[in-house]
Formats: structure tokens, sequence, C-alpha cells
């Protein structure tokens, strides 16, 4: 703490109280509260407690994540909200935030508000989604599954062989496994998508 005192007092050695020196200083620690602060931020909303803040996702889509395996399963290993929806590399975390202000619009906007308005848009928000993770190769799902450490010898038949095409096709995880975590959204006649059952 000397150190600093020493230094603050050679900036300010012409005197005045808007040195170089207190100015510099005050820089320095309103830009580490501001960091710190930003930081924090990030990190509150990337819990699955804040998705579940919103009743539109604790009543809709995580009734039906809790009977998926991700939720519950024979390892106890379990991917919540953030895993599958928020990158974990601050640079695409920092965009996936970004996008998703365009949610928060909405949410005030109310424009799924009501079971009967979030299954008219099901769909399209689900196609939205399933873009993205095929952008990203989908990027999330490989923070716990990955082609490369799956033992296939310890798969079922059919898994054994559909991965093996998928790898051999350039296939990513969303292409073979959407709905794997909420339920498929119904088409326009109010039947699954024959492509994704």
């Amino acid at each position: 703490m000397s150190k600093l005192n020493e230094f603050r007092n050679w900036l300010n050695s012409r005197g005045g109280r808007y040195t170089v020196g207190n100015i510099l200083l005050a820089g320095i620690i309103i830009g580490v509260i501001t960091w710190g602060a930003f930081n924090t931020l990030m990190e509150a909303t990337n819990t699955e407690a804040f998705c579940l803040s919103c009743h539109e996702m604790r009543d809709y889509v995580y009734q039906e994540y809790q009977d998926t395996v991700h939720y519950s399963n024979r390892t106890g290993v379990r991917a919540t909200c953030p895993d599958c929806h928020v990158p974990k590399e601050w640079t695409y975390k920092l965009m996936r935030k970004i996008q998703a202000s365009n949610e928060v619009f909405h949410k005030i906007l109310g424009s799924i508000n009501t079971r009967e308005k979030f299954e008219a848009k099901r769909l399209k928000l689900a196609q939205h989604v399933w873009e993205g993770m095929k952008e990203t190769d989908s990027r999330e799902c490989r923070n716990c599954h990955d082609f490369e450490s799956m033992d296939y010898t310890e798969q079922s038949r059919r898994a054994y062989k559909r991965h093996i095409k998928g790898v051999d096709a350039g296939k990513t995880c969303i292409d073979c496994h959407k709905g794997i975590a909420h339920s498929l959204p119904l088409g326009l006649n109010g039947e699954l998508i024959e492509d994704m059952k």
C-alpha cells in the first residue's frame, strides 16, 4: 500500500484536486469495479435458477426436461439450461448474452406468456436453436459428448451403426438428436414433423 501512496504522491506533486494521479487512480478503481460487476452479472445470468425465474421456462420446457436423461440418469451427471444453451468460452458466451437480449425483449412484450402463445411459436423457436447448434457444430453438446471419446463397443448395435455413419457423413449432434431434452414441436397439422421423429 505504501508503494501505491508513493506513486500517487509522485503523480500529485504538482498539487490540485484533479491531478493526473487522482484521475488515473480513480479510473483504475472504477475499471476494476465495473469489470467485476460485469462478470458477476454474466455469471448470475448463467444459472439454472436465473433461467427458471421466467415462468415460461419453468412451466413449459423445464417440465419436459425433467423427464429426460439429461436431468436424471444412472451416472448422476446433470446438464442444466446453461450447459446446453450458453457457450463456455467467454467470447461466444458474450455473443450469446447479447442475443438473449432479444429474448428479454419478447419476455417484456409477453410474446409467449401463455401456453397457447408458446406452442404457436414453438417450432420457430426450436428451429432457431437447432440452426444455432448446427452452425457451431453442436459445440455445447461436445462439452460432454465427443465422437473421439466414445466407446462404440459399449453402445447398442443401433447407436454404434448410426454414430459411425454420422461421423463418416460429417453430421453433428443436432442433426439426429432433436428433441433429446425437450418435446418436439407440433407441425401445422398438429402432428410431429416427419423428419424429426
